[in-house]
């Protein structure tokens, strides 16, 4: 890899894995002193969700949703800022709401990021399943290298599935 790292785009779910994701991209991002991006999607497929629903004749709307899931987001990232090492002055949140792959490519673009940071399975993982959709598609489309973080029992799952002879 030539240049220097100056960005780091974690991209965060704010599922189980977090935390940890998170805590990990810091310390890349400190080691490079490098500006650390958090990009969070809010699937339009889930907001599309909550508008049939709203047309069913509940009181939801999509509007409402996003408004929510991004107050949501923002609690629990201040929890997790609390305690952070990394000043929050190299810090930067970006929300969208779109198709997640397409939304973390175009930020990848747009915001100039050198190096990706994001988890093997998201909210919709089962116990089983190593690698989520989004996560593949980053993998295979990013115009930028992608570091894949695996929490601890991924990580021991993993290691179970490789048979040494």
């Amino acid at each position: 890899m030539t240049g220097s790292i100056k960005r780091i785009l974690v991209a965060l779910e704010f599922s189980d894995y977090t935390r940890e994701t998170f805590d990990y991209a810091v310390s890349l991002a400190d080691s490079f002193g490098a500006e650390l991006i958090i990009g969070s999607i809010i699937s339009d497929r889930d907001v599309e969700a909550v508008g049939l629903i709203s047309s069913m004749g509940y009181e939801v709307d999509g509007e409402h949703y996003i408004k929510e899931v991004k107050a949501q987001r923002r609690a629990e990232l201040e929890t997790i800022l609390e305690t952070s090492p990394y000043t929050q002055d190299h810090i930067r949140l970006i929300f969208k709401v779109g198709h997640p792959v397409e939304k973390l490519l175009r930020m990848i673009v747009q915001e100039k990021v050198d190096l990706v940071v994001m988890g093997i399975k998201g909210r919709g993982s089962a116990k089983n399943v190593m690698i989520g959709s989004v996560a593949e598609k980053i993998f295979r489309k990013s115009p930028v290298p992608v570091v894949s973080f695996r929490d601890p029992g991924s990580a021991e799952q993993l290691k179970k599935r490789i048979r040494l002879d």
